[in-house]
């Protein structure tokens, strides 16, 4: 059996979750993931891995519409899984299905229509009005009223759990194939410069509520002997370019996501500096089961599922608190045993609670309920 997953943009971030997704069911399922490339290529990081992509380039309204048909082309799967609850993906999955029933199921990862609330009323206006962008406020805001059209739902939080609903789904990693006794820290350490200092890490893309900013002034503050590594940050975009004039700091561009053990297994810490927005009340960021599988000490902050999720097995301080971040990251740069105790906790807990094969317990049943049923 065939199973489409439908993503919202394969030319950037998004691309992650639809990643996972089909790296879950690939096992035992047909898989590839389509959607339409807002810029150039697909997503580097996940580009060129062992997951199918079929895309579409596309643009804004009213161009957009012309594209609908080959993407729709695309979809030719038994079952179809959008990838957020965005028009270019839960939207185009409804249109998909009404062309040809099938069973639809939703992924969410993310509140859609909280990313356009953080800039104020008069933000969210302007937003609006911007009818142009295939995936703006209205059309999000459209979309998000027709989830209960799917014929199920999958959610990545305990927010979005409340909100919408369906089966709790948190983002995952393959704890058997990202084993730290597997990676030697000692090449990544020489490609970082860092020498004999201790090594802070954030990897993923640095959005601005991800409080980068928040952890380069932490780890800059702790003085020489430590640098912070910002991995899978492109070095010209954002505040890259202010960042990298840091002397203790290391701007990494983006890497194959089966390239991230490689990189983790360097950090004496991983840092996950959430701040508490519209924008993170309804995710969890992937990037904390990476290093919870990897077995490295964890600093983050009390936002959404994190401190559920880091229980016992990672430091976590008030969002936007800069001296907390800084002193817990501090305390375990010191202390080694308590950071090495940490890091095993976290990856027991990925194992038992947040592997590929307690996902697939949840998945597996639930394709195979809405499967079709082969005639007599």
């Amino acid at each position: 059996m065939k199973i489409s997953i439908l993503a919202a943009d394969l030319s950037d971030n998004a691309t992650g979750r639809a990643d996972l997704l089909a790296r879950l069911l690939s096992p035992r399922y047909e898989v590839d993931v389509i959607g339409p490339r807002f810029a150039e290529g697909v997503w580097a990081p996940a580009r060129d891995g062992p997951v199918l992509h079929r895309s579409v380039r596309a643009g804004r309204y009213p161009g957009f519409v012309r594209r609908v048909p080959e993407l729709l082309e695309l979809v030719d799967g038994e079952i179809l899984v959008a990838s957020k609850a965005r028009p270019t993906s839960f939207g185009l999955a409804l249109l998909a299905r009404a062309r040809r029933p099938r069973p639809l199921v939703l992924d969410i990862d993310d509140w859609e229509v909280g990313f356009f609330y953080r800039s104020g009323a008069w933000g969210r206006v302007g937003r609006a009005l911007n009818l142009a962008n295939p995936n703006g406020l209205p059309w999000t805001w459209l979309v998000e009223r027709l989830v209960r059209r799917a014929d199920a739902v999958t959610v990545a939080s305990r927010f979005l759990e409340r909100r919408f609903g369906g089966t709790l789904l948190p983002h995952v990693r393959d704890t058997e194939a990202w084993d730290p006794a597997r990676f030697d820290r000692t090449d990544v350490r020489a490609r970082l410069r860092v020498g004999a200092s201790k090594v802070v890490m954030f990897l993923g893309t640095p959005r601005g509520h991800k409080g980068v900013d928040d952890l380069v002034n932490a780890v800059g503050s702790l003085g020489p002997g430590v640098v912070l590594a910002l991995v899978g940050v492109d070095p010209a975009r954002g505040g890259a370019p202010r960042w990298s004039e840091r002397s203790h700091v290391r701007v990494i561009g983006e890497i194959p996501f089966d390239d991230v053990p490689r990189y983790l297994v360097a950090a004496d810490v991983v840092a996950v500096p959430q701040r508490d927005t519209t924008d993170t009340v309804g995710q969890v960021p992937a990037k904390l089961f990476d290093a919870m599988a990897l077995a490295r000490p964890i600093v983050s902050t009390a936002v959404s599922m994190i401190p559920e999720i880091l229980d016992g097995c990672g430091l976590v301080v008030a969002p936007g608190d800069v001296p907390a971040l800084t002193s817990a990251i501090k305390r375990l740069l010191d202390d080694a045993d308590e950071a090495a105790a940490l890091g095993r906790r976290a990856r027991q807990r990925c194992e038992a609670h947040y592997s590929f094969r307690v996902a697939r317990t949840a998945l597996f049943p639930l394709i195979e309920k809405l499967a079709p049923r082969p005639r007599a």
